[in-house]
C-alpha cells in the first residue's frame, strides 16, 4: 500500500530549504503550530479523545474540558512540555540516552512521577499478540546498545529511513512502563529534524496502517515501515512547504 519516497522526499527538502533561513517570528508561530499537531496526534492513536481545538485550549491556556479524564489533560500538557525538550535537542547531532529518559520524564511526570524517566521493572506481555519485548533486566544493556548504534545509522541510511528505524528500534524495546509509542514518535521526529527535516505528523485516521507496519518491525521487516513513514514525511513536507510560501 506504501511505497519509498525517499527521491519526492529529497525534493521537497531542496525547496524547503530554498527558504532557510526563516524570520524568528515565523519559526516561532511554526514550533506553536506543530507542537498543538503533534500533541493531539500522538495522543489521539493512543486513545486520547481529546480534539485539536481541545489539545490547544488546554496546552495554550491550561482550561479543563468538561467530560474528559483528568489524564488526558495531563498527557497534553505532557507531550508539549517535551515537544519544548525536543525542539532544544534538535540543535545538537544525536541523542543519548539521558535525553531519552527526560522526554519520558517531561510527558509521564504529571501522570506518574514515581516511574517517569524509569524503565520498567515487570514484563510486558501484549495479549493476544505474539510480540516480544525485552525482560527488565535487558533494558539498560538494550538502550545503551540502541544509543551507540545511532551515528553509524546516520551515517548509512537515508534520514527518513534512519528516522523510522529510530522509531522501530525503541518501540520494540518498549523501555518505560506506559508512553513508549509517544516517546517514540518524538523520538523519530528528532531524528528528522537532526537531519534537516521537519515535524512529521502521523494522522489518527491511519493508525490502524501504523500499527500494523510497526508490528512487521518486531519481525526484522523493516520496509513497509520505512514506506509508511516516507509517504507520512512526504505528506508532512507538502503540508510545510505550504505554510511557508505563505510567508515569503
Amino acid at each position: 500500500m506504501y511505497k519509498n519516497c525517499f527521491e519526492q522526499n529529497d525534493e521537497l527538502k531542496k525547496q524547503i530549504d530554498g527558504f532557510r533561513p526563516l524570520p524568528q517570528d515565523i519559526l516561532t508561530q511554526l514550533k506553536e503550530y506543530y507542537k498543538i499537531g503533534l500533541t493531539y496526534s500522538s495522543n489521539a492513536i493512543e486513545g486520547n479523545t481529546l480534539d485539536l481545538a481541545e489539545t490547544k485550549v488546554v496546552i495554550e491556556d491550561g482550561l479543563t474540558i468538561s467530560g474528559k479524564p483528568l489524564k488526558y489533560h495531563l498527557e497534553a500538557l505532557g507531550h508539549a512540555n517535551a515537544f519544548d525538550e525536543l525542539i532544544n535537542l534538535a540543535k545538537q547531532d544525536f541523542f543519548t540516552e539521558n535525553d531519552i529518559k527526560n522526554l519520558h520524564h517531561l510527558f509521564y511526570s504529571k501522570i506518574n512521577e514515581q516511574n517517569a524517566g524509569k524503565y520498567r521493572n515487570t514484563q510486558v506481555i501484549i495479549t493476544g499478540s505474539d510480540v516480544e519485548f525485552p525482560a527488565p533486566a535487558e533494558l539498560d544493556g538494550k538502550m545503551r546498545e540502541f544509543v551507540s548504534k545511532l551515528p553509524q545509522l546516520k551515517k548509512t541510511l537515508h534520514p527518513v529511513e534512519y528516522a523510522a528505524t529510530v522509531h522501530a528500534i525503541f518501540v520494540n524495546i518498549h523501555p518505560f512502563i506506559d508512553g513508549n509509542g509517544r516517546v517514540a514518535r518524538l523520538l523519530m521526529n528528532l531524528a528528522l529534524l537532526q537531519s534537516g527535516y521537519n515535524i512529521v505528523i502521523i494522522p489518527p485516521a491511519v493508525r490502524s496502517d501504523y500499527i500494523r507496519a510497526l508490528q512487521e518491525t518486531n519481525r526484522q521487516n523493516f520496509e513497509p515501515f520505512v514506506n509508511f513513514i516516507s509517504e507520512m514525511t512526504l505528506e508532512s513536507q507538502k503540508e510545510y512547504l505550504k505554510i511557508i510560501k505563505r510567508f515569503a
